[in-house]
């Protein structure tokens, strides 16, 4: 690709401002358009989520290459939080890399998988797309408020398996480290999962191999935003604030409370998920002056 100018970049967290955290999928047709439209404009566009690659093939590539992305761009997956990774182009995903370095041990992950079989199927499911870290979602055909209350129980029951297991592990603000004294997984809590990772994976790590695949490219641009939905979603804009590059955190459920940070917080007004995701791509379409956005 030619060095042109990028007038943005965009590092987007999935679940929330792209894809509805209710139907787990692309709802908004102008959202698929925008991201075509600023991906034609040479500005580059990565994913930096917890979702798995299939999960991302599925519901947010093969929408975007149906519609007709442009031969000329610059896109890339980072998924599970940095443990797998993978390019993007007109014709879909490229090879997918997984760092099994930071995967959680096997028999741990099939004692967490029969506990969802046995005493959580109601209410979640594993998900068996995932790579290298362990997710359990909930159903969409459940309450999210039931599934909140067996939520709690499920990770209290999975924490006790890792300990069991001798594995190190921070659970909120419980610490137990391993035989080392080491603690190298984490149990996060998300509104609509459960993820057991490795300490090592979180978005600013993902967003700074999502830079450095980006900067293969062409010259980074120096404007940035990042878009996300949890308070884990500011640690894309934290690296690329410590990088040196002018940026500002979109926060599309401002309600989970806005951390304090030196660079800007955006909101959309009221709007929140991926209501707020596509007026801020809709936004960004206007003000670059682009073409009308691609009729899908």
């Amino acid at each position: 690709m030619p060095e042109i100018s990028s007038p943005l970049g965009l590092l987007l967290d999935v679940d929330g401002p792209i894809a509805s955290p209710d139907t787990r999928t692309i709802n908004t047709p102008s959202i698929i358009a925008d991201l075509i439209t600023l991906a034609g404009a040479n500005v580059p566009i990565g994913f930096i989520t917890g979702r798995s690659a299939q999960f991302i093939s599925e519901q947010v590539v093969t929408p975007l290459v149906t519609a007709g992305l442009p031969s000329r761009m610059r896109m890339y997956g980072v998924c599970e939080k940095g443990a797998v990774w993978f390019p993007i182009t007109d014709a879909g995903m490229g090879d997918v890399v997984v760092d099994d370095s930071v995967a959680l041990p096997a028999a741990v992950a099939g004692r967490i998988r029969a506990l969802v079989a046995t005493d959580y199927a109601d209410t979640m499911f594993f998900d068996e797309t995932k790579l290298a870290m362990v997710s359990v979602e909930q159903r969409t055909d459940v309450d999210r408020a039931v599934y909140h209350a067996a939520q709690a129980s499920f990770e209290a029951a999975a924490y006790a398996i890792m300990i069991e297991h001798g594995l190190g592990v921070r659970f909120g603000d419980t610490v137990s480290p391993d035989a080392n004294r080491a603690v190298p997984f984490r149990i996060d809590t998300t509104i609509i999962s459960t993820d057991i990772e490795s300490v090592d994976l979180d978005k600013d790590h993902a967003a700074e191999r999502a830079l450095a695949f980006f900067a293969q490219g062409g010259p980074l641009p120096r404007l940035w935003r990042s878009v996300g939905d949890s308070r884990s979603d500011y640690l894309m804009a934290d690296h690329l604030h410590a990088a040196g590059y002018d940026v500002a955190h979109v926060d599309v459920r401002p309600a989970d409370g806005i951390l304090d940070r030196p660079y800007r917080v955006i909101v959309e007004g009221d709007l929140i998920h991926d209501e707020a995701g596509a007026a801020f791509l809709g936004y960004w379409v206007k003000k670059l002056g682009l073409a009308e956005a691609v009729s899908v």
